[in-house]
């Protein structure tokens, strides 16, 4: 979904290599495949995206969605968008279109693609009703095999790198990915000194306080497979099956409530009741307190990517100072001021 009160740009991809389906493309196609043609579908900042018309070998209808990048990021960018994917339509099926594969143009330098089956998506949201009960459910299905956090390979989020190491603890796990995304925001609107003392502030209290309490005093968090970018521009409704689906994926393994980040902003399609209702179907973690803060800390990395991707835009900067200067004031002396809270002597626990 674009907006074009954040970006005014042409897409950096020419609008010839969805004009045909390439040989390259073809080759990735199932057997017996016959093309009918191809044409623009969906919309996107930094791809050229279309529909491809085609039968299969008996006969019957059977499409296909492209997408295309250039040159070597835009590689690193579907081959990515390929693995995650499949990742993904493995653990949920019902929810993400089968992707068929990445590749290289035959008759185009530099130029690269993603395909996968196409859905016929409407112009809504998947109801409240619903949605909420199907990523709830897939989060259970997802859990990591290796008990780590992160993910494997670098994902793109638009078209800045997404980068969450594995660790075997959340708390290392999402500071050092929102330290990546901090510096990517910084490398496009510049320092910024209050930002700076709030950003330390942030990783060295906010973080601390929020996160080691999921996993310290006997309690445990399991990695779980999210989406990782499910905002209401990414999922949508198949117009023949009535069916919720998501895409656009940027997953790793998480903490289950990091799914729902995108869902706490007022100004998103996917509302509080989103979050109300997946929480009858997974319920917040221990300690249930923090809940909302947690929220807000989730909230404030998906508007710090917001912020990486418009150079001249500081709507999002100005958001995520205002989230840490919030939690700030609330959590001033950090996971020390939570254990005080406890009755524990700060002294006698290595922080």
């Amino acid at each position: 979904m674009t907006d074009k009160s954040v970006w005014d740009k042409e897409v950096p991809v020419p609008a010839r290599t969805i004009e045909y389906v390439d040989k390259g493309v073809i080759e990735k196609l199932p057997p017996g495949t016959k093309i009918l043609g191809i044409s623009p579908s969906g919309a996107s900042y930094w791809a050229r995206t279309a529909k491809i018309d085609a039968t299969d070998e008996e006969g019957e209808p059977t499409p296909f969605f492209i997408k295309v990048h250039q040159f070597e990021h835009g590689k690193n960018m579907v081959s990515a968008e390929f693995y995650a994917m499949t990742l993904l339509h493995n653990a949920a099926p019902e929810l993400v279109a089968e992707p068929l594969g990445w590749g290289q143009y035959a008759e185009e330098p530099d130029t690269y693609f993603f395909i996968c089956r196409f859905h016929e998506l409407s112009d809504g949201i998947p109801s409240v009703n619903e949605f909420p009960k199907l990523v709830a459910e897939f989060h259970k299905r997802g859990k990591s095999k290796t008990g780590e956090f992160g993910f494997p390979i670098t994902m793109y989020g638009g078209r800045n790198p997404q980068t969450f190491p594995l660790s075997s603890t959340w708390e290392e796990c999402f500071s050092q990915g929102l330290e990546k995304i901090f510096d990517m925001e910084e490398e496009t609107h510049g320092p910024d000194e209050e930002l700076r003392q709030l950003r330390e502030g942030l990783m060295t209290k906010v973080i601390p306080r929020l996160l080691r309490p999921l996993e310290t005093e006997g309690r445990t968090l399991v990695p779980t497979l999210v989406h990782g970018d499910l905002w209401d521009g990414n999922a949508s409704v198949d117009v023949t099956t009535g069916h919720p689906m998501f895409f656009d994926a940027t997953p790793l393994y998480a903490h289950h409530e990091y799914e729902m980040g995108p869902w706490w902003p007022l100004r998103h399609k996917m509302t509080h009741a989103y979050i109300a209702e997946y929480r009858k179907y997974y319920d917040a973690s221990a300690p249930a307190e923090d809940f909302e803060s947690r929220g807000a800390l989730y909230a404030l990395r998906f508007d710090l990517h917001a912020s990486s991707l418009y150079p001249g835009n500081l709507r999002h900067r100005m958001l995520v100072m205002d989230t840490m200067r919030d939690l700030l004031k609330k959590y001033p002396l950090g996971y020390e001021g939570y254990l005080l809270e406890k009755g524990i002597d700060p002294a006698t626990v290595n922080v």
